[in-house]
């Protein structure tokens, strides 16, 4: 794995605490936890392999900008057993790109 992008990081962190969730854990992976609901938040994804079922049922994807596109082909493809967004962070401004199906997808 390259290099970690700590503001990213930050951001992503900063994000989910402002959206009133509990943030989990230091690095580029982290748990953000809100009454019911657990998010595994992965800001960093520079391997082939996207996270597995067996590690949470939603799952948050931190992109900048120029990454989202190939993030997105890459998790529809691959469908995974959990749903999955995208938050895409450009400066200090962000933006869902892919939210979860389904009823369940309040945040």
């Amino acid at each position: 794995m390259g290099p970690v992008n700590m503001q990213l990081v930050e951001q992503a962190r900063s994000i989910f605490a402002d959206l009133g969730y509990t943030v989990e854990g230091n690095g580029p992976e982290f748990r953000a936890e809100r009454a019911w609901k657990v998010v595994h938040v992965n800001t960093v994804l520079e391997t082939d392999e996207l996270p597995s079922s067996a590690s949470g049922q939603f799952h948050c994807f931190v992109a900048e900008p120029d990454d989202a596109d190939d993030l997105e082909d890459r998790l529809t493809s691959a469908e995974p057993n959990y749903e999955w967004a995208i938050i895409v962070v450009d400066g200090d401004d962000y933006q869902v790109e892919r939210a979860p199906p389904g009823p369940r997808a309040s945040a």
